[in-house]
């Protein structure tokens, strides 16, 4: 397996430089040519079109681009396997998760793991759901945690939490001073809402479309907190899940819009990729996602 040589194009596709590319992996630059070329010999085809001022992928090296990562994660897993104890949960676990699940949702989940495999590194990044896709699919997290749906045929996707969320406003809006709203009032009103590409801002739009409304003013924020100070300071209302907005009723600082005989609800997900999970620190989590949530687990 040509894995120095692998590592070097992967890095060379995703950063496009030489001199950066030999810097990150502390090389010399005539190091990462030789890599590259022993690469186009090896499968007799041209990888990058180069000229003074670009260098472009062609097509054949986006192939290799997929295969390649693919190859190194799988490498590099077993090297961890090799080298761990037999079912020791220890070294490091690179989790994804969407901005509503990462930022109220997972931390609990991440409390118990902590305190269970203090030996664990836990990595979290957190995206829109169209991001946290793109990483799993490139192998940049272990695993990915989505509110919304993905067509990436080459991951696989399971459910295990339903999600139910509520329409809101500021305390002083008209709307929640009625104790019935019909769908016909949400007609035309000002809507702020989370961006293009986000599991929450997919059911939103999913919500407008099948109940034929008009909106007035959309205002898009990539920040659930974010929407809630808008909220807050009376913009608008929104649709947002009850794990974001659980405090604030608490507080009292937003209120529910009481819809008449409408209820919203979706499904949470996990997303992996097949080879990544026989990994030890994967089945872990696994098993602690479906520990923490065993009658909530979504069968739809």
């Amino acid at each position: 397996m040509h894995y120095e040589e692998l590592k070097t194009f992967v890095t060379l596709a995703e950063v496009k430089n030489f001199t950066k590319t030999a810097e990150i992996l502390l090389m010399s630059q005539p190091s990462v040519s030789l890599h590259i070329k022993n690469l186009e010999k090896e499968f007799q085809t041209k990888l990058f079109l180069r000229s003074p001022k670009i260098l472009k992928i062609t097509p054949t090296g986006e192939i290799l681009y997929d295969r390649a990562k693919q190859m190194i994660t799988i490498y590099e897993q077993t090297k961890q396997d090799i080298l761990e104890h037999q079912n020791s949960i220890k070294g490091e676990l690179k989790i994804g998760a969407s901005f509503t699940i990462g930022e109220y949702i997972l931390p609990a989940l991440l409390y118990d793991m902590q305190k269970k495999y203090p030996e664990l590194e836990l990595q979290v990044t957190i995206g829109n759901t169209e991001e946290i896709v793109q990483s799993v699919r490139l192998f940049q997290v272990d695993i990915g945690l989505i509110e919304g749906h993905t067509n990436e045929k080459e991951l696989t996707v399971h459910p295990f939490l339903q999600d139910e969320l509520f329409i809101v406003a500021s305390n002083h809006h008209e709307l929640t001073r009625k104790k019935n709203v019909t769908m016909a009032e949400l007609q035309n009103q000002e809507w702020v809402v989370r961006e293009v590409g986000s599991g929450t801002r997919e059911y939103f739009n999913h919500v407008i479309r099948s109940n034929g409304l008009k909106v007035k003013s959309l205002l898009s924020i990539s920040s659930n907190q974010g929407i809630k100070e808008m909220l807050i300071h009376g913009m608008g209302i929104s649709l947002l899940s009850r794990s974001v907005i659980q405090r604030d009723l608490e507080h009292r600082s937003l209120s529910i819009i009481p819809l008449q005989n409408h209820s919203f609800s979706r499904t949470l997900s996990y997303v992996s990729s097949p080879i990544m999970e026989d990994k030890t620190n994967v089945k872990a989590f696994i098993s602690a996602l479906n520990e923490k949530w065993p009658d909530k687990i979504a069968t739809t």
